[in-house]
């Protein structure tokens, strides 16, 4: 039966809310000032659930209804779990034999750099690393309560090494007598007003928190991490601390070696290097030049394998680190054609990382370079290309080092000095033959010291650190079933070295394997990796032609009718004109398949650069001569003077 109202009026009925409050489900949205939108019935009851978590209290603080879970059981309550047939389905029984057979096989797996686990497991596989410092010590098997705090409890004996009073007096004149002042690192030395100087700041290059933080953003955000190395001196500039923190805290991110500059050194060495850091990790040799590049297609099909590894990702992002002035940049830069990276052959070009798009499933993360703090000294940071030469003092003291180093031959034919005795008579000669003279005729060292170091770091002096063992001949590649599935051969002997090497330094190299894989892979990478490269152009991250990596969502301008772009790209050699021509906007790939679609004078020159092929030559009256360009158009017309 209704209820009326005592006031009077119509009745109402019952569970009707008029109220107009926020947490009134049935409240009328109209006339509601300032609200954009009203809650709805879901909220309410989320809303309402919330007030449930908190426990009831008066206003003493004494608990009147406990929050869920917190309270207790009346008493004689006998909490019970429903009994489910589930619990016995899955448990499965397996031999000890069987159990250490899958450790060692797991293992095995897991250390080898050229096996990837596929299909992870869903089961516990952490709990089979019996890891002594994951065991629990157990303090009460061995020791009890009552033994050490009850009445029954039992003090150690403390372990003195002397038995009384007497043997100790006889052991204290003992070690007096054999004291040495010289060995007390605790002693207050009187140095006589001489000490070491304060380490130049330069030398703290690559060390700083921000370029840490930096590195740890790009192995973070990186599915497969390119450790990039000199070929002249590659465990120089390896950090042992980034493939330790690599191995035990990301192990499920892939590590590669990059063995950069192979142009600096003669091939056989680059082949020996290759072959020795191939046993830790998948080595590949390059050379980054935008003409003339080394080992270009043998990276991206590396790239492409481990992009076919994480199908199920869209993307993988591919992260450079390494040493400062290694090279890391002007890779990127050669894989993409084109100069979406600063570079300069000094260190420390690239500040923050960048991101750059290399094809639609494969993205490139530059990273700053990193020195991890060790105990290298100031010489062998400024040798391995660390340090600015314009920012380091004394730069004459350095070039010592450099004289060691290089041999004298070389020396000799670079700078036409020779018969010195010390390297500051080497600079003397060197300054009066360049002309770095001071007033008075007196030779400029330091300009002189800093034009030798800058020749040094940029790889105009002819040196590389010979490779273990190249002695006894090529070490043998690593037994691994899976290495031919991620493992790249490449032939050597298409490296151009461009620095010329004499006497000992020119050698042989040893037998390719599979010679015939690697001339196929040598004359396809190139083709490859540009087709690759220019599939990217449907991407929508590329959309400016200086390389700024713009996300890009017009989908309007790009066309995902894959048959047109497959056929596109199989009748024609794609140049970088084309790739500007189509990052910009001004030519597209659905140009080709819509040919009904009307064109701009630009949209076609762009278009017919793109379907012609290269050319062995070209006519110059038909190219670059502009006086005779309108010779065929219709005369009739009369030009102005």
């Amino acid at each position: 039966m209704p209820k009326v109202s005592s006031v009077g009026g119509a009745p109402r009925k019952q569970g009707f809310n008029r109220s107009g409050h926020s947490m009134n489900p049935e409240r009328s949205a109209e006339g509601l000032k300032g609200v954009a939108k009203p809650r709805s019935k879901g909220t309410i009851k989320r809303l309402q659930m919330y007030r449930n978590f908190k426990a009831k209290r008066d206003r003493l603080g004494n608990i009147l209804t406990p929050a869920p879970f917190q309270g207790w059981l009346p008493a004689g309550t006998q909490a019970r779990v429903e009994p489910n047939q589930k619990w016995f389905g899955n448990s499965r029984v397996i031999s000890q034999n069987a159990l250490q057979k899958f450790q060692t096989e797991l293992g095995a797996v897991i250390r080898n750099p050229y096996q990837m686990i596929m299909k992870p497991t869903t089961l516990p596989i952490t709990l089979l690393n019996e890891k002594a410092k994951n065991a629990r010590v157990h303090l009460l098997d061995t020791e009890s309560f009552d033994s050490v705090f009850g009445p029954k409890k039992s003090r150690k004996r403390p372990n003195i090494a002397v038995r009384s009073l007497d043997e100790l007096t006889e052991l204290v004149q003992k070690k007096e007598s054999e004291y040495d002042d010289a060995k007390d690192s605790n002693i207050v030395r009187d140095n006589e007003g001489v000490t070491d100087l304060v380490r130049d700041w330069v030398m703290g290059a690559g060390q700083s928190r921000r370029i840490w933080n930096e590195l740890f953003k790009v192995i973070d955000s990186s599915d497969v991490l390119l450790q990039t190395l000199d070929a002249r001196d590659p465990m120089g500039t390896r950090s042992p601390y980034l493939e330790k923190y690599l191995r035990t805290e990301k192990p499920h991110k892939h590590l590669l070696f990059i063995l950069n500059k192979v142009d600096l050194v003669p091939t056989w060495v680059t082949q020996r290097w290759v072959a020795i850091l191939s046993k830790e990790y998948p080595t590949v040799a390059f050379h980054a030049s935008m003409t003339h590049p080394f080992g270009k297609g043998s990276l991206i099909n590396l790239l492409r394998q481990f992009a076919k590894l994480h199908i199920a990702n869209k993307q993988i992002s591919v992260g450079f680190i390494g040493y400062p002035n290694v090279g890391k940049s002007s890779i990127i830069n050669t894989l993409r054609n084109k100069k979406v990276c600063k570079v300069a052959p000094i260190a420390g070009e690239t500040k923050v990382w960048q991101y750059i798009t290399l094809m639609k499933r494969i993205y490139l993360i530059d990273c700053p370079g990193v020195v991890y703090p060790s105990a290298e000294t100031d010489t062998e940071k400024v040798l391995k290309g660390v340090v600015r030469v314009e920012l380091v003092n004394n730069p004459e003291d350095y070039i010592e080092a450099v004289l060691e180093r290089v041999k004298k031959d070389y020396l000799v034919k670079t700078y036409k000095v020779d018969n010195w005795k010390d390297p500051m008579d080497f600079l003397d000669k060197m300054a009066r033959r360049s002309g770095k003279l001071l007033k008075g005729g007196e030779p400029d060292i330091p300009s002189v010291a800093k034009m030798i170091l800058n020749d040094w770091q940029r790889g105009k002096l002819p040196f590389f650190v010979c490779p273990p063992g190249y002695e006894t001949g090529l070490p043998k590649e690593p037994e691994v079933e899976n290495e031919k599935n991620i493992n790249v051969v490449q032939d050597f002997r298409k490296i151009r070295v461009g620095l010329t090497y004499e006497g000992d330094d020119v050698k042989e190299l040893d037998p390719i394997e599979d010679v015939d894989k690697a001339v196929e892979e040598y004359k396809e990478g190139d083709s490859i990796a540009t087709e690759d490269i220019s599939q990217s152009v449907d991407d929508p991250a590329i959309s400016d032609s200086n390389g700024d990596n713009t996300m890009n969502t017009n989908d309007d301008d790009i066309h995902s009718d894959s048959s047109s772009e497959i056929s596109f790209y199989s009748d024609m050699d794609p140049t970088e004109d084309m790739l500007a021509a189509s990052a910009s906007g001004d030519f597209h790939v659905e140009d080709v398949s819509k040919p009904q679609k009307k064109l701009t004078s630009k949209q076609k020159r762009a278009l017919e650069r793109a379907q012609k092929r290269k050319k062995i030559g070209s006519n110059f009256y038909e190219v670059s001569n502009v006086k005779n360009r309108n010779r065929n158009k219709k005369r009739g017309v009369i030009k102005q003077k």
